[in-house]
């Protein structure tokens, strides 16, 4: 019943998707201001459709980041994204290259100012993210990036990579550390959700001025051992 049920949400999510894309896009097109508005109309409705049908709720927890600031977040599912988008003022992402060209999905990410980056070329990733940044530098909003540079399984472990820090030193933003659970409920792979409440939680701002190598630590030093309890949380509610 379980498996049923989320694939009609599955159904829910991508036919609501494609149904508010093309009903909001001469909003999105006129406006970025029109795009978010479109992009919260929707997400209104795929939340209450995953309570429905999943049993599945999110929530974030911390201050809600306000104004330009770097947030480097655990991304465990897409999950991370539809809630990040519903919770913060203006999000805007550092993403996948090739998610731009999805249906839908990839016009509205490039119309709030998302950064489109190839993945896998080492450096040449990172300087393409700089140039992409830098393009829409004049944008107000939370950047997210999310410093494994992948969705990371719960249990596994994945090297958190410098770039993320290039964006810190270069522009001078704040840079929120973000931790998650959202894989235990919505995983990486397949169809099937949990039931249950994901959580992505806000922690204080890391200090100025951290060299590459004590950026690099202290969002380990803060994520993982935040997103451990967060996995915690979610085991126990399994077995209450």
């Amino acid at each position: 019943m379980r498996f049923l049920r989320s694939v009609l949400f599955f159904f829910w999510l991508y036919g609501l998707m494609a149904v508010f894309g093309l009903f909001f896009l001469p909003m999105a097109i006129w406006s970025r201001a029109g795009a978010y508005f479109g992009i919260r109309v929707y997400l209104r409705c795929v939340f209450w459709g995953l309570r429905v049908f999943c049993g599945l709720t999110a929530e974030t927890r911390g201050p809600i980041p306000q104004g330009d600031v770097l947030i480097a977040a655990k991304h465990q599912s897409f999950l991370d994204v539809l809630v990040l988008l519903r919770d913060l003022p203006a999000a805007r992402f550092v993403m996948k290259r090739s998610l731009i060209w999805a249906p839908m999905l990839g016009f509205y990410a490039l119309r709030i100012g998302a950064s489109p980056v190839t993945r896998g070329r080492g450096w040449a990733s990172v300087g393409e993210m700089m140039r992409e940044i830098e393009r829409r530098r004049d944008l107000d909003g939370q950047l997210v990036i999310f410093p494994q540079g992948t969705r990371v399984k719960p249990g596994e472990k994945a090297p958190y990579k410098p770039g993320s820090h290039l964006v810190y030193r270069t522009y001078g933003l704040p840079c929120i550390p973000a931790a998650a659970n959202t894989g235990h409920f919505w995983p990486r792979r397949g169809v099937a959700r949990k039931p249950g409440v994901a959580v992505i939680e806000f922690m204080e701002p890391l200090p100025e001025g951290l060299s590459p190598s004590e950026f690099v630590a202290a969002l380990e030093e803060r994520i993982e051992p935040a997103t451990e309890r967060l996995a915690k949380e979610a085991r126990d509610l399994w077995r209450a």
